[in-house]
């Protein structure tokens, strides 16, 4: 069984990285701003364990996890 798991924005120290890109992190923040409560790693680990413990005969394809205030 292959299961994708896409996930929206998640709030982990990726975003550190681009500190020194000033453009990139302004994006992020107005994204922050127009999400609100963005998701938490422990958000993804949840979703990732309901599609393992699925019976042997369930094959879930795509997990799509998003904030609920993420259009895209």
């Amino acid at each position: 069984r292959v299961t994708i798991v896409e996930p929206g924005f998640v709030d982990t120290e990726l975003q550190s990285h681009n500190a020194k890109n000033e453009i990139v992190m302004q994006a992020t923040e107005k994204m922050r701003d127009q999400i609100g409560e963005v998701l938490k790693a422990e958000d993804i680990a949840t979703a990732i364990v309901y599609a393992l413990g699925q019976p042997q005969h369930v094959c879930v394809n795509e997990v799509l996890v998003r904030p609920t205030k993420q259009l895209r």
